[in-house]
């Protein structure tokens, strides 16, 4: 199966793994995904869509087991402060469905950040592009074929 979050990989010639669950509508959470793919939830990362209060849409990639923080985010990406867009907004910007968003291959470029933990996973899950669908990659890879930014954005 290959998206556009794969092509890239492909492109850049970076080494991945694609696993695929069962998912259900009602429930699109990571650590569902984590469970599902018999994954320890700490590396399994999803990925928000915020914008700063520049107005700058940004990306944050994050372990499954914890919250992002807003004002870490908003002040590593150059504000104050960061909010989530509203689901509704996500396919617009990203051509991601809620459950599916990639750091890799939105619509737009957009500056991704990584919290720190990812370092501390020879590999980290990040999905697809699809629901149900998980690219399994080297933080460093992912890191260095996305130009990502690594901070302490989680509480």
């Amino acid at each position: 199966m290959k998206t556009n979050a794969a092509r890239i990989l492909d492109h850049a010639g970076i080494s991945y793994g694609i696993r695929t669950y069962d998912f259900d509508e009602s429930d699109l959470s990571a650590r569902t995904a984590a469970e599902k793919l018999g994954l320890p939830v700490e590396s399994v990362f999803k990925t928000l869509v915020a914008q700063n209060d520049r107005k700058e849409i940004v990306l944050a990639c994050i372990p499954a087991d914890t919250e992002l923080d807003l004002k870490a985010l908003g002040s590593v990406s150059g504000g104050k402060k960061a909010d989530l867009v509203p689901i509704p907004d996500l396919q617009k910007l990203t051509g991601y469905l809620r459950g599916g968003c990639s750091p890799l291959g939105t619509k737009k470029p957009y500056r991704l950040f990584i919290d720190e933990m990812c370092e501390c996973h020879e590999t980290i899950s990040i999905s697809a592009g699809l629901q149900g669908v998980q690219i399994t990659i080297a933080p460093a890879d992912l890191i260095a074929v996305s130009d990502a930014t690594i901070a302490q954005i989680t509480r």
